[in-house]
């Protein structure tokens, strides 16, 4: 298997309970399932519309506070922006939109799949807890950098793993069905280098800001 980011060979990582393989690449750190084992787009639906999170969600609003205050109110405090993956209830747009100062669109492949962000350009693109769930994440990334106004921001949200095979294994993130990639810091260094982005923001656990460098 060659790592869907970097092009390296990978190494398996093979969970018996499951009966599921993973590849991780030495190189660029990330982790991705076998795609034989992945959901289908129909069951990754039903799993999602068990999700049961809204704006009276404390602990969920509290998150995403934490989020845009740290990951991106620093770099952008205003302007066009994408909530890319929004979910069947956008929280963190309906948040942005009630306290901040941001013009924002939406878009999720099961909820909102109208691909709205076409011809359009951003200052800012938030994703949280969406990387995850991609299967050729380097596309989505150009993407991003694409429709990035110059100096624009991408603000990234999912959890890091430790990068050691074992706790790999008994790690919690990847009991979710639909979680299929996972990366640390250096994962998206390397795509940062291989897109065009800059990292001006991470706290080394789960959020990282990217900025598009200008040509």
């Amino acid at each position: 298997m060659i790592c869907k980011i970097c092009n390296s060979r990978t190494q398996a990582i093979y969970d018996k309970q499951f009966d599921i393989v993973y590849y991780h690449c030495s190189h660029c750190e990330f982790i991705t399932m076998d795609e034989k084992k992945q959901v289908s787009f129909n069951e990754e639906r039903r799993i999602y519309d068990l999700h049961n999170n809204s704006l009276e969600c404390e602990g969920y609003v509290t998150m995403f506070r934490n989020f845009l205050e740290n990951s991106v109110i620093p770099f952008k405090k205003e302007g066009k922006a994408l909530d890319f993956g929004s979910g069947p209830e956008p929280v963190l747009s309906q948040l942005i939109i009630r306290d901040y100062k941001f013009d924002v669109d939406h878009y999720d492949l099961h909820y909102q799949p109208d691909k709205i962000y076409e011809n359009t350009k951003y200052n800012v693109i938030f994703t949280t807890e969406v990387i995850e769930h991609l299967k050729n994440p380097i596309e989505i990334f150009k993407m991003f950098y694409e429709i990035l106004n110059e100096d624009g921001i991408l603000a990234v949200m999912t959890l890091f793993h430790n990068n050691n095979e074992q706790s790999f294994l008994k790690w919690w993130y990847r009991r979710d069905e639909t979680h299929i990639s996972f990366y640390t810091l250096k994962t998206l260094k390397t795509i940062a280098k291989l897109v065009g982005f800059s990292i001006i923001y991470t706290d080394d656990k789960r959020l990282c800001t990217l900025r598009k460098i200008s040509t």
